[in-house]
């Protein structure tokens, strides 16, 4: 038995993403598939409407006896620890690449974390059309149009983040690399916050659908302008139309990196990545990339980079040196002005 566990306040993206990893391992391994508690599928601060537009199959049922008899499996997780926002001093940066520990995973075990890298599924992508195949009465082609590019921004919890909002500049490249495959490409944006996105791109029209709605929205586009949200990947990636899916390069910290990518499983076969000039970039470019980053950068070279181990507080100090190589005083004082979330230099080690 290879296993999952829906833990509530989860997004339906991580969810989809943690069911995905657990069956596919399963599969591959001759193993049987179950999930602990789902009932918490599609239950969230977002939604409490459950998987509704969706027939799941979840396996056999893992009980909380089968779970505390079960190993437990922790997918990696590796942060930089720069000088980008409280968060990202305090917290770290999730950075984490896939876990080589995730393919010598044994029987009798449940899977927690991330599990955000394609690699996990990768031996089931045509499978996952049908995992999550959309039920009929709920499939919907209104936003399918050659001259359309479906907007998908999330507001809601990212506003107060400089290191994740991505600000009107964003938007308006990736509209302006639609225009180029079409002048006459027409917009409409998904979000949870309506007020927000017209605050963002008034000229543009907004909507917030239920989850279903939404899902099936960006499910069925021709064109994609994403922001660094789960939410949206799983829909591209059983899509039967998409022609062009554009995402934030370096994901979460599109706004702050120098060529770290929070995280490195965030990086998909079906997204190209535009940077802060508007560049994009193929996935396959941004995996090389990536590579060479992580060869000559002594921020990773002088982190404990063990998968499953956050970096203890012990090697946090070291960290903290590390980042003035590629953050400088200026850029964080720039950062106390704008936002006024980094009060002084001193209170970054508070």
């Amino acid at each position: 038995m290879i296993g999952t566990e829906f833990l509530p306040g989860f997004g339906l993206g991580n969810q989809l993403f943690v069911y995905a990893a657990a069956r596919a391992l399963a599969l591959d391994k001759g193993y049987e598939f179950g999930v602990c508690h789902p009932e918490f599928l599609a239950k969230n601060m977002h939604s409490d409407c459950g998987m509704y537009f969706m027939d799941i199959d979840m396996g056999r049922e893992i009980t909380d006896e089968d779970k505390a008899r079960m190993k437990r499996f922790d997918d990696a997780d590796d942060r930089l620890y720069l000088g980008n926002s409280v968060h990202d001093l305090t917290h770290g940066a999730y950075v984490s690449g896939a876990s080589p520990d995730f393919f010598r995973i044994e029987d009798d075990t449940l899977l927690y974390g991330n599990l955000q890298s394609e690699l996990y599924f990768r031996n089931h992508m045509e499978d996952l059309k049908e995992w999550f195949k959309v039920r009929p009465e709920y499939e919907s082609f209104e936003y399918t149009a050659d001259d359309l590019c479906v907007i998908h921004m999330r507001c809601g919890d990212y506003e107060n983040s400089p290191e994740l909002w991505l600000d009107r500049s964003y938007w308006l490249m990736g509209i302006a690399r639609m225009k180029e495959i079409n002048p006459a490409m027409r917009f409409i944006i998904i979000t949870d916050r309506v007020d927000s996105a017209h605050k963002i791109l008034p000229e543009y029209k907004a909507i917030r659908g239920d989850l279903g709605e939404d899902y099936v929205t960006l499910k069925n586009a021709r064109y994609l302008l994403l922001g660094n949200s789960s939410f949206p990947v799983f829909p591209a990636l059983t899509s039967e139309t998409l022609r062009l899916a554009i995402a934030p390069k370096y994901w979460a910290r599109h706004n702050v990196s120098d060529g770290y990518w929070a995280s490195e499983q965030n990086i998909y076969s079906c997204f190209q990545y535009m940077d802060k000039k508007g560049k994009l970039s193929t996935a396959a470019q941004c995996r090389s990339e990536l590579k060479a980053y992580k060869e000559s950068s002594p921020v990773y070279a002088g982190l404990n980079r063990r998968p499953g181990k956050v970096l203890h507080a012990a090697r946090m100090a070291r960290a903290k040196t590390l980042y003035g190589l590629y953050f400088s005083r200026k850029v964080i004082r720039s950062l106390e002005r704008r936002t006024g979330i980094i009060k002084s230099w001193q209170d970054t080690d508070e």
